[in-house]
């Protein structure tokens, strides 16, 4: 398959500037042992931009506060269903813990002026949640698994039939939900959306997201049939918060669908690290959701110095959720 797609890579175009780290002796940077739904989104949507991300692991001095508060959110959520499916405390004393877990994570982050997503609205946005989806509902209850553990926080890490261009072990993808839920009759990945605003097409995103095909493709790897994805989002806005829930189905020829083209794409970025050659996106991507991160390293002929004016090397682990400094 990597002899086919070859013939895809432009010639004649000079490879792509590398700065020193860790390179190989074809001055290539480490290829990912491992893809998450994240790098296969970044990847799909320009070449440079996963080469800065994921290759280089290029991240803002200045962490997004959107970032940080969906974080922030999450943490609360995974504190609040285990004290209450697991430690088997009450819902007052669970949502507490929860909270105290999200205002913790949150600290002394600096939100900037113009956003909503305060400590304050974000702790508000917290207890709005479980008074729209309370924890005694009877029909989401997190998934028992064989092991006797809930399916909260259900990580998995699957070998896939790419094998890594250094190594020649399988790559892993990888993937991070935050539960599982017997719901509505069926097995329902669950996953939580903080965001500006709900319109009427907010629940039509998801029918086709990658990241539930390979969440579900995840579970489907490690023993657990689900039929889909729960999305539940929470807009936080200055003055009032709402939230939309959205069912959307995984058929398995769905699944497999987009195994194999996952597949295709990591192929993909395997021949780009080996050329060193990473194309730009140049179109929509460039200023989609207020404008791609590394706009402006792009818009120069050299880059670097803008690079290393506005960002640092900071490697994310998707299966800890946590980011280290290199």
């Amino acid at each position: 398959m990597t002899d086919v797609l070859d013939q895809f890579l432009p010639q004649g175009l000079p490879p792509t500037p590398t700065v020193s780290i860790e390179l190989d002796s074809e001055g290539r940077p480490p290829f990912p042992q491992f893809f998450d739904s994240s790098m296969l989104s970044s990847f799909k949507t320009c070449e440079t931009l996963f080469y800065n991300q994921y290759i280089h692991h290029w991240k803002p001095k200045d962490q997004s506060v959107h970032l940080h508060a969906g974080g922030a959110f999450a943490k609360g959520m995974e504190v609040a269903r285990k004290a209450f499916y697991v430690d088997r405390h009450d819902e007052e004393t669970s949502v507490a813990l929860g909270l105290q877990a999200l205002l913790t994570f949150y600290g002394d982050f600096d939100c900037p002026e113009d956003s909503a997503k305060s400590a304050t609205r974000m702790a508000g946005a917290f207890e709005f949640y479980f008074a729209n989806y309370p924890l005694t509902w009877d029909d989401c209850v997190p998934l028992e698994l064989s092991n006797g553990k809930r399916a909260i926080e259900f990580s998995f890490a699957e070998p896939c039939d790419v094998r890594h261009p250094v190594t020649g072990d399988p790559i892993l993808i990888v993937g991070r939900l935050d539960a599982i839920l017997g719901a509505f009759g069926a097995r329902l990945i669950t996953d939580e959306k903080t965001t500006s605003s709900l319109g009427p097409s907010w629940s039509r995103q998801w029918d086709l997201r990658g990241q539930f095909s390979g969440y579900a493709w995840g579970c489907q790897r490690a023993g657990i049939k689900v039929d889909g994805a729960l999305i539940r989002g929470v807009s936080i806005l200055k003055t009032k918060y709402d939230t939309q829930q959205a069912i959307t189905y995984r058929p398995e020829w769905l699944v497999n669908r987009w195994y194999d083209e996952a597949c295709t794409w990591i192929m993909q970025a395997i021949i780009s690290w080996k050329h060193r050659r990473w194309r730009h996106n140049f179109d929509h991507a460039c200023a989609e959701f207020g404008g791609c991160q590394f706009r402006q390293a792009c818009s120069s002929e050299n880059p670097q110095p803008w690079l290393e004016a506005a960002f640092e090397r900071r490697i994310w682990n998707p299966l800890l959720r946590e980011e280290k400094k290199l």
